[in-house]
């Protein structure tokens, strides 16, 4: 029964605290009355069976809660006649009534609750903790897992957060037009970051989290249907389904990772690409310029449409990160561009790109940098430097399996 409770509480947990955090304007007591409901779930679900209607009844429970804490705090009596006209003389048909009221307004409160979650007043972590605690319906413990943090040290995060949030008086709606684009960044960022954290785990014995890519593909899925004019959204939500379609290629048995040039193409998911295909149609279909989602998700369309590693279009890759690079710079995403002149005009041409990115500050500690160095050096014949490149790059990472992969063609 309690694996049950679980997956309803996976599916409706976000729903419940977006609708309650409408009715008392408070992220954190909007989760604390949800918790209530879930508690009261399973003391009583074992002995009476699963409702019908498990959201509406989790609902129903939480508004009781929430109308019995605002009594006892003496505050918001407006707030109480309204919660209490939602229950009184409704008996059988409260279930229903309340389903229909949350149905309503579910799609925006979800948006709302989305921007809260991610409200940059934030840190960055706190973020990320915060959206996949209300929005992912994961535990303290399950992202301290996903993420080799204490749990301590995520509980005290997800607590500070809705505090600032508290604190800072952050209203719990939409932002407005003058705000959203920015705002909007801010949500993309995260669920990006939630994605990357599963698809190339930063530390740890594993290479790859699946749970977190499915977390965020989820947010991001919901995400492009709340606000389908937005076309970075589609392109974040493009990128993330051909990524994700390689995950079963990515790893042989024995967890060793596989290098997308020698992935079997035939274990990728065509449905998951099919969906990221169409993702980047629904964006280029609005018309808009390009932003580095939609740009990034041309490049893994690249790959996905290549039926073996000599039929990539290395050349319109090389352009798309040229293109990339103008309106979103970064030393990682030249680092990427080389790669791709390095397949397309040979690693010559690439390797003093390499080397200029050598004094970066910003990739002092990156590992894939002595990495890609490495790769172009043992295809120039350097074996000797490729090897301490790759050397330097094992001694770098945090995670355990690329470790091994990196001394692997260290000692090749």
């Amino acid at each position: 029964m309690n694996r049950t409770i679980d997956a309803v509480w996976r599916i409706e947990s976000a729903k419940l605290i977006a609708g309650l955090a409408r009715m008392v304007r408070d992220v954190g007591l909007a989760e604390d009355l949800a918790q209530d409901a879930l508690l009261a779930a399973l003391e009583q679900w074992p002995e009476s069976g699963v409702p019908d209607n498990p959201g509406a009844w989790l609902m129903t429970a939480a508004k009781r809660r929430a109308i019995d804490r605002i009594r006892r705090d003496k505050m918001l009596a407006r707030k109480h006649e309204e919660l209490g006209r939602d229950l009184d003389a409704r008996h059988d048909t409260t279930v229903v009534d309340l389903d229909e009221a949350l149905d309503d307004n579910i799609g925006d409160d979800l948006l709302r609750l989305i921007f809260t979650a991610c409200h940059p007043v934030l840190s960055t972590d706190a973020r990320v903790a915060l959206t996949l605690r209300l929005l992912g319906g994961l535990t303290t413990d399950e992202i301290a897992r996903a993420f080799l943090v204490p749990e301590p040290t995520i509980s005290q995060r997800i607590v500070r957060a809705k505090r600032a949030l508290a604190d800072a008086h952050v209203p719990f709606e939409v932002p407005r037009a003058t705000e959203f684009t920015e705002r909007l960044s801010s949500v993309l960022q995260v669920i990006y970051l939630v994605f990357n954290e599963g698809y190339a785990a930063t530390a740890g014995d594993d290479w790859m989290r699946p749970a977190l890519c499915d977390d965020a593909l989820r947010l991001g899925r919901i995400l492009a249907e709340l606000v389908p004019g937005e076309a970075e959204v589609h392109g974040l939500v493009a990128l993330m389904e051909i990524q994700a379609s390689r995950i079963h290629a990515r790893v042989a048995p024995d967890g060793e990772p596989i290098l997308l040039l020698d992935q079997n193409r035939a274990r990728w998911d065509h449905l998951l690409i099919a969906r990221g295909l169409a993702a980047l149609a629904r964006a280029d279909a609005l018309g808009t310029a390009p932003g580095p989602y939609r740009l990034q998700g041309e490049i893994a369309a690249c790959h996905a449409r290549a039926l073996d590693p000599a039929a990539t279009d290395w050349h319109r890759i090389a352009d798309l990160y040229a293109e990339l690079g103008r309106i979103a710079p970064s030393p990682i995403i030249e680092l990427n561009g080389a790669v791709a002149i390095s397949m397309a005009e040979g690693p010559a041409a690439a390797l003093p790109l390499v080397d200029a990115l050598a004094s970066d500050p910003a990739l002092r500690d990156y590992h894939l940098l002595p990495a890609v160095r490495g790769d172009l050096l043992l295809r120039l014949g350097r074996d000797e430097e490729g090897r301490a490149e790759f050397r330097r790059a094992a001694g770098m990472t945090r995670n355990e399996r690329e470790r091994s992969v990196l001394m692997r063609r260290a000692g090749a």
